[in-house]
């Protein structure tokens, strides 16, 4: 399935191939206050339609995880890192995502706080 996606503004938009099945709340210091749902996907699945550099990064703790937003309205509508087998993934935040029912997406909780 073919999902598309943007920050608030729409400075960033974007569009993501794959069965949203499930996502992700996870409660470290940072994804607490932002809120986000996340969505795991190979990178390649992620389409940027929008230029690249329309997005800021913010890194923190051990830098692996590029959290991407928007400078404009300050929106997280993914972040960008590399799983323990090596391989490219992408956390999309389907908050962000146009025209799903969030409420029907099963959200499984993870403890970044003690991580």
């Amino acid at each position: 399935m073919n999902y598309q996606g943007s920050c608030h503004c729409g400075h960033i938009k974007f569009e993501v191939e794959g069965m949203l099945t499930g996502a992700m709340s996870c409660n470290c210091s940072f994804c607490q206050r932002k809120g986000s749902l996340m969505w795991f996907v190979p990178r390649k699945s992620l389409s940027l339609l929008t230029p690249e550099s329309n997005a800021s990064t913010y890194e923190f703790n051990k830098h692996v995880i590029k959290h991407q937003f928007c400078a404009v309205c300050g929106i997280h509508p993914y972040g960008e890192a590399t799983d323990p087998k090596g391989n490219r993934m992408a956390a999309i935040n389907i908050r962000c995502l146009e025209g799903i029912d969030r409420e029907s997406v099963p959200v499984t909780h993870y403890d970044g706080r003690s991580r």
